[in-house]
């Protein structure tokens, strides 16, 4: 048997990721203006026989100099691979599924490596509506969409959609679901992002489940916006729907099926005969219901239906297909099982739980069988697990202690880690029993002595960061510290632990009013699993967890999953999977 459980911590964080356990390769600060906006002067140019007419040619949030970094200032934190699913082809690249907030993640990702982006972003029709689990990373989230009302939520929109934007290769599309709530009004800022050239469709998704009113006409469709990247160069292959028009309504060079339509016939006892057509931008798909097997209890979970008719137009086999609002999952399951690449991410860890599950069992039950799969690798960005980190190899902790410090990698001078803008720093072992030793803090001291800048630019300070200092070691560092009133080798050095307010001060100083930073940067315990049964009947047993112990301050747990015929990997046991839904647990199958 095997468990996965997840926490909601007070403190929630997010980081980007790759390979096979952290990559922190150098990201380069970019100039949001390198990447353009749109010209369009002709299509925004106000009428000159009216005057002097304000046009507001700019998305809402873009700042002239800065773009949206003014409102959402950049955070390149690392990113932590904390499990591989693995499917015995280690040599094909993994697919990945990241937890964070994708924003911050999307800045880390390299620009045009991906052919199509659908999303399904949350709707601007109610806080309640849109909060699903309640975890406070998604809480933290749609307090920031909610504030001042339409403008708000169109600004918070609007700094993804741009980076969506550099995401997509030039031949690449992005397909955006909404619903009448706000689709005209995302529709006039993706103009100004993509450039209204190539905004190609408006497809309506229309549907006839659920209640009709006395007040309006029943409200049975979503919108999704169709824009390209450059609309000369994108990828689509047309699709063909059944229509009922025979040739004498001029459809002569169209097909004729020869099988009798299961839908309409002729009011006596003869079937009638079909054509296909190109696809409209009118879909007739019904919504999914409680006791489909496709359906996992996800709240808005939408039809894989409508994604794969998306997928299938707009991407051919092996190309990259991302999601970052994935929900339970639906884009990357029908992603993998058309035979595309994918990246999906979502800022709620039950989310990102159960999409993994999801796509753990689809290649296990149906892909897995018919052809050979990539691993996918689940990564966080903000919220680290400190087990894991404790468990890496050294040079891999160093290198990740110092992209979250915000420090620079050094492989040249002996001692010396990395620098914090003129300032060496050591990073301590990722094992945290083993606490910085007196003689830690000399070899560094001596280090630094040893440096061209403490020679010629008189450079006395150091930082040094641990999970943990033995008081000798801060004996030591004191020693040296008194050593400035007599002596001119004194060196300063600054301890700082890993998991402390001050390690992610840099983080929080970029927090705005828009942007609240402070609880980026954030390392977990998972909990104490305490798992007591008893045999009650031949092959029948009762489990009693009562006794697990949540490790950090102010978590809970939200979500578990449980394998109980757990071999090489985890998917849950169906009709064993708790999450938490107000305030109650429900027992249900999200695979």
């Amino acid at each position: 048997m095997a468990k996965r459980g997840n926490e909601e911590n007070t403190n929630p964080t997010t980081s980007p990721v790759k390979g096979d356990f952290i990559a922190p390769p150098e990201v380069v600060e970019r100039d949001e203006r390198e990447d353009a906006l749109p010209a369009q002067e002709e299509f925004w140019r106000p009428p000159v026989r009216f005057g002097s007419v304000p046009v507001e040619k700019e998305p809402l949030g873009w700042d002239r100099r800065k773009g949206f970094r003014k409102l959402y200032p950049a955070v390149y934190l690392p990113l932590q691979v904390v499990e591989r699913v693995s499917f015995g082809h280690p040599e094909l690249e993994p697919n990945r599924l990241f937890w964070g907030d994708n924003l911050h993640v999307m800045r880390q990702l390299p620009s045009e490596s991906i052919d199509l982006i659908y999303i399904d972003p949350p709707f601007f029709s109610g806080r309640q509506y849109n909060v699903i689990f309640g975890d406070q990373n998604e809480l933290r989230s749609f307090s920031d969409i909610w504030e001042g009302g339409m403008p708000g939520y169109l600004i918070w929109l609007n700094a993804r959609l741009y980076e969506m934007k550099r995401l997509l290769k030039k031949t690449g599309s992005i397909y955006v679901h909404c619903d009448w709530h706000a689709s005209h009004y995302i529709k006039v800022e993706m103009d100004k992002i993509f450039g209204h050239e190539n905004f190609v469709n408006e497809v309506v998704w229309m549907y006839k489940t659920g209640g009709m009113s006395k007040r309006w006409f029943g409200r049975k469709h979503d919108v999704i916006l169709m824009y390209a990247r450059d609309d000369a160069k994108r990828t689509f292959s047309p699709l063909k729907e059944m229509s009922f028009l025979s040739h004498k309504y001029g459809f002569s060079n169209i097909e004729i099926k020869k099988a009798p339509c299961p839908f309409v016939h002729d009011g006596g006892t003869n079937p009638a005969f079909y054509t296909e057509v190109g696809m409209r931008d009118v879909w007739d798909i019904p919504a999914l219901r409680g006791n489909q097997p496709e359906t996992i209890g996800y709240p808005t979970q939408k039809p894989e239906a409508v994604v794969e008719r998306v997928l299938q137009a707009s991407t051919e086999q092996g190309q990259v297909v991302a999601d970052f609002f994935c929900g339970g999952g639906t884009t990357p399951a029908v992603a993998q099982r058309l035979g595309r690449r994918w990246i999906a991410c979502d800022q709620s860890r039950v989310a990102v739980a159960i999409t993994a599950d999801r796509i753990a069992r689809l290649i296990e039950e149906k892909v897995g069988k018919l052809f050979p799969v990539p691993d996918f690798v689940i990564e966080h960005w903000g919220v680290y697990e400190a087990r894991r980190l404790a468990d890496a190899p050294p040079d891999q902790f160093r290198a990740f202690v110092l992209r979250a410090f915000g420090a620079v990698i050094e492989e040249h001078e002996a001692g010396i880690h990395g620098y914090k803008g003129a300032l060496p720093v050591w990073v301590g072992e990722p094992n945290p029993k083993k606490a910085v030793t007196a003689g830690d803090v000399q070899a560094f001291a001596n280090a630094i002595r040893k440096t061209l800048r403490y020679r010629q630019d008189n450079l006395r300070d150091g930082i040094m960061l641990a999970w943990a200092f033995r008081p000798d070691a801060q004996e030591a560092a004191e020693r040296l510290r008194r050593l400035e009133q007599t002596d001119l080798n004194f060196i300063r050095l600054d301890m700082i632990r890993v998991d402390s307010p001050r390690f992610r001060e840099h983080v929080v100083s970029l927090s705005t009013e828009k942007a609240d930073y402070a609880s980026f940067l954030t390392f977990v315990q998972p909990p104490k699993v305490e798992v007591g049964y008893k045999c009650i009947a031949p092959l029948t047993y009762q489990f009693d967890v009562s006794e697990t112990v949540v490790m950090n301050a102010g978590a809970k747990i939200i979500n578990v999953q449980w394998d109980f015929d757990h071999d090489k990997r985890f998917s849950s046991t169906p009709g064993y999977s708790f999450a938490r839904t107000g305030k109650k647990y429900l027992l249900n199958n999200p695979g």
